[in-house]
């Protein structure tokens, strides 16, 4: 997490800015077009053109709102356009900034969702995601390296790393639980002054984010709180009776008109869930959707999460967009009456806005209350904490991915507690294990030698490179 700022006096008062929504439509539509690369790229997009080119807002604020957005569930790239995009322009300029860094996803990803449900088994199109999921493997895998180097400091933090990965990998602990469990430990610990739970800076976002040459450069916004970022309980009651049943309202119908066991109730349900518990980004909750989507309720077969986190990352937007493809497959699957397409449109379409309605919820309504939290030890130390579990649940997720791609048996393994997918040694993939490794020493090539936006390029191209080669070996019969 970004290390606690100070806030500015109360009493300051900020005048409107000169910038007008009109004029920040494109900016936003730009930001929008260019949101590859995961969290930290889009962060890095956003400073890049918010603070270094339009210098609509200083350093000191974007990281005061990263900070804000880093204490909130959900993805914190999107959270992070909304609460600019609010605090230049209210609920309109937040609504649009935070809108529009999804739509590009939502678009994109119902096409290719089409395209999987369509024509997923034919030879070329299953070949490209063949080499897809060897790609995402390299890339999550490399996610939890570096999200580990960030947040494993000391012995305390790695202890709590461990247990997460014992607990969610040998005995499918539920990610909610062992984020609680996680959280209330760090709280207690930093209560009591414990120096390894005193928190850390948010790792990966490019130099200029973390006392840059910008910072302290002169900016539109300036350093003042605008009255509307007051924290104001008749407003918070206001903005919460307005956007709370906006989100669970159409959960609640689904729940009352088809009942608990439709699958259109369970997307509604179990994606409103994920909400709530979506800390430490889109890979430690995509654990647990994996977790959840194939075993529970068998809306995916295992590799299939993997080809929707291809298509994620391939596809401007925040990672969680993966979501939508699980929604639409779970509906495409089971779509009663319906027309399987439609079924599946309307399934990803609402896995969508469970997803992501609270993230609005979360600005509007709680974004002046958090600043009050600001330098708060107990809060420092859980949120410490629940980035440690984060990398045992994403070592899961590596490994969980690794055993599905690259060997075509396993054997389940339950009983005494335990519950896991052991792999049989002789069905070995040698195809996936080569793409797998050659997209591995792609990416800590480039990340090694080029800097943050030619990273982006090489994963981009690397994944482009996985999935023609997938398809080479799928036409020639090899995989």
């Amino acid at each position: 997490m970004v290390a606690a700022m100070t806030a500015p006096p109360a009493s300051a008062m900020q005048s409107a800015p000169r910038v007008g929504l009109r004029e920040a439509l494109p900016v936003w539509l730009r930001v929008a077009a260019l949101s590859f690369g995961g969290p930290a790229g889009q962060i890095a997009t956003m400073h890049r053109i918010l603070v270094e080119e339009k210098r609509w807002i200083s350093e000191e604020r974007f990281l005061h709102a990263l900070n804000y957005c880093m204490l909130l569930p959900g993805p914190e790239a999107q959270q992070l356009a909304t609460y600019v995009g609010w605090l230049m322009h209210r609920w309109p300029g937040g609504l649009m900034a935070g809108g529009l860094f999804i739509l590009p996803g939502v678009v994109a990803i119902m096409a290719l969702s089409w395209i999987y449900a369509l024509w997923g088994g034919v030879g070329v199109v299953a070949g490209l995601f063949f080499g897809l999921k060897a790609a995402v493997l390299a890339i999550v895998a490399q996610a939890a390296i570096r999200v580990g180097g960030r947040a494993l400091r000391n012995r305390p933090m790695r202890l709590i790393a461990a247990a997460a990965f014992v607990a969610i990998f040998f005995f499918s602990a539920p990610f909610p639980l062992i984020i609680a469990v996680a959280a209330l430990i760090g709280f207690l610990r930093g209560r009591a002054g414990d120096p390894a739970f005193a928190g850390a800076g948010h790792g990966g976002v490019n130099g200029g984010v973390n006392g840059g040459p910008h910072a302290g450069a002169a900016s539109l916004l300036g350093d003042a709180t605008p009255d509307h970022a007051r924290p104001s309980l008749p407003r918070f009651l206001r903005t919460a009776s307005f956007w709370l049943p906006l989100w669970l309202g159409p959960v609640a119908a689904l729940l009352i008109g088809l009942g608990s066991d439709h699958v259109f109730s369970q997307i509604a349900v179990f994606f409103s869930k994920m909400a709530l518990v979506t800390f430490g980004g889109a890979y430690a909750a995509l654990a647990y959707v994996a977790q959840q989507a194939v075993e529970t309720y068998g809306w995916l077969k295992p590799g299939e999460m993997l080809d929707g986190l291809g298509m994620a990352e391939t596809t401007p937007g925040p990672l969680i967009m993966v979501l939508q493809f699980v929604g639409f497959m779970a509906a495409f699957r089971a779509p009663g009456e319906m027309s399987p397409l439609l079924a599946g449109t309307l399934g990803g379409l609402l896995a969508t806005w469970v997803t992501f309605a609270p993230c609005f919820l979360w600005i509007f309504a709680g974004a002046p209350f958090v600043e009050a939290t600001r330098g708060n030890r107990a809060l420092k130390g859980a949120l410490a904490a629940v980035g440690a579990a984060v990398v045992g649940v994403i070592l899961n997720l590596a490994i969980w991915f690794a055993v599905h791609t690259l060997f075509r048996e396993v054997v389940a393994l339950r009983g005494y507690g335990f519950a896991f997918d052991l792999p049989k040694p002789s069905s070995l993939d040698p195809w996936a294990l080569a793409l797998a490794l050659a997209a591995g020493v792609a990416l800590i090539r480039f990340k090694a030698g080029m800097a943050l936006i030619r990273f982006k390029a090489g994963m981009a191209t690397t994944l482009a490179a996985c999935a023609a080669a997938g398809a080479v070996l799928r036409l020639a019969g090899w995989a």
